[in-house]
């Protein structure tokens, strides 16, 4: 596979030898050290209108450094590596300040397959790339009369490792590809993007899949307030997961009572037909990992299995400070940033139905997600590009209109979910059909 892809300003050897002098020096002054390096490469693009504006390169690089010294954990980070001294010093007066836990050690090396699971060689982040990208963007915009209020697109390629005193060192690779378009006809306007590790996306389907949603949303009607059987869009479903159901599943909220779901386990908190878990090796995953963000070797996570509520995420602070084991959760929130509890490719799976069959209400995104209550679950959203249908066919789209409902409460009867599926950030999501939601009409 080669050698660790690092920036011209971090050679391999360079960094391979840095982080030895890290922890030779950390191991003198502290019981602990983790240590995480990452270097990479990115050219993005961007549209103005339909032209492109300009694209830029940029060479990334940062230092994460964690140290534990008699229960007391303490990190720190830098974007210049060089600066590590200054940046361990940092990190061992945050560990002076903390609270001592409980902690029985970082993770020792593994016998783990090294192959990265999103890795794609042939992604080669250059002008020419993001340029041919964004060109197909704009073509596929073409199919309806709209304009381009804005566009872009990113190429890029990064290498981590991750390092400690117990001996433990890995090396991974990513690649990402990404586009995304807002278009606008009149006072409607519509987004669209995608994203993977591969060069397999196709911009022009984003293109016009962001025209259609602008041009279809003209000329929307009230809606009359009232119960309507509602199909969200992977998009849509991913905002109320991530704002509400995620947070209750992590075991730092659980037993800090911040947890909906905290006495729940083995009892039904879904529709049982639904099935959510992490799978850290799934093939189309953007986050997909062998080991987590604390080097401990990931493995696919059953939080809810046919209904009923089965785990939470613990990551290794978590899983010592009550009594618990990890779960491989751990993630680092952008490069360099310290380990929290998090999830790599969430998917949710259930019983596949013909979701625009009868009459429903299919809301592709919605607005105000993150006022929505973790703890009890409540949430009123404005709806985006919505869209009332009669078997499928569009009748008229909604012009404004707000949603609400418990997302706890929704989820335990839900009338399907699509065959197909969409990478959304961290999760893989089908739509899904909710039964009898409340919507207030203009």
């Amino acid at each position: 596979m080669g050698l660790p892809m690092f920036s011209s300003s971090m050679r391999w050897w360079v960094a391979v030898e840095l982080i030895e002098q890290i922890l030779h020096e950390g191991a003198q002054r502290v019981d602990e050290l983790e240590v995480y390096l990452f270097s990479g490469f990115s050219v993005s693009a961007r549209l103005k209108r339909h032209e492109i504006h300009y694209a830029s390169g940029a060479n990334q690089q940062g230092l994460s450094l964690r140290v534990i010294h008699k229960g007391h954990i303490g990190t720190s980070a830098t974007m210049n590596p060089e600066t590590w001294n200054a940046c361990m010093d940092a990190a061992i007066a945050s560990a002076s300040l903390a609270t001592p836990q409980d902690w029985e050690g970082l993770p020792g090396p593994e016998n783990l397959d090294p192959t990265p699971v999103n890795y794609d060689p042939d992604v080669t982040p250059d002008a020419k790339t993001a340029k041919t990208l964004l060109s197909e963007l704009v073509e596929g915009t073409k199919s309806y009369p709209v304009e381009i209020t804005s566009g872009s697109a990113e190429v890029a390629r990064y290498t981590g490792t991750l390092a400690n005193t117990s001996g433990l060192c890995y090396q991974d690779y990513e690649s990402m590809v990404s586009v995304g378009v807002e278009t606008i006809v009149g006072q409607s306007t519509g987004y669209e993007y995608d994203a993977s590790w591969k060069m397999d996306i196709d911009p022009r389907i984003v293109g016009e899949k962001a025209a259609y949603l602008a041009h279809s949303s003209q000329h929307g009607k009230d809606i009359v307030s009232g119960n309507y059987d509602i199909v969200l869009s992977p998009i849509a479903l991913a905002q109320l997961l991530g704002g509400v159901f995620l947070p209750a599943l992590s075991g730092k909220n659980v037993h800090a009572g911040r947890s909906r779901l905290a006495s729940l386990q083995g009892q039904q908190v879904m529709d049982r037909t639904l099935s959510l878990r992490d799978d850290p090796f799934h093939p189309r995953g953007l986050s997909s990992c062998r080991w987590d963000g604390e080097g401990t070797p990931t493995r696919i996570v059953h939080f809810v299995e046919n209904g009923i509520l089965r785990e939470f995420a613990y990551d290794l602070k978590t899983a010592y400070r009550y009594g618990k084991k990890t779960t491989g959760n751990a993630v680092r929130g952008g490069h360099g940033g310290s380990p929290t509890i998090g999830t790599h490719t969430l998917t949710l799976d259930g019983r596949e139905e013909n979701l625009r069959e009868g009459r429903v209400v299919h809301v592709n995104d919605v607005v105000g997600a993150h006022t929505a209550n973790p703890l009890t679950g409540d949430f009123s959203v404005e709806l985006s590009n919505a869209y009332v249908l009669q078997d499928g066919t569009v009748e008229f789209p909604v012009r404004k209109a707000m949603l609400s409902g418990n997302v706890f409460n929704v989820l335990m009867e839900t009338g399907g979910i699509s065959k197909d599926t969409r990478v959304v950030g961290s999760m893989i999501l089908p739509e899904i059909q909710l039964k009898n939601l409340a919507i207030i009409g203009s």
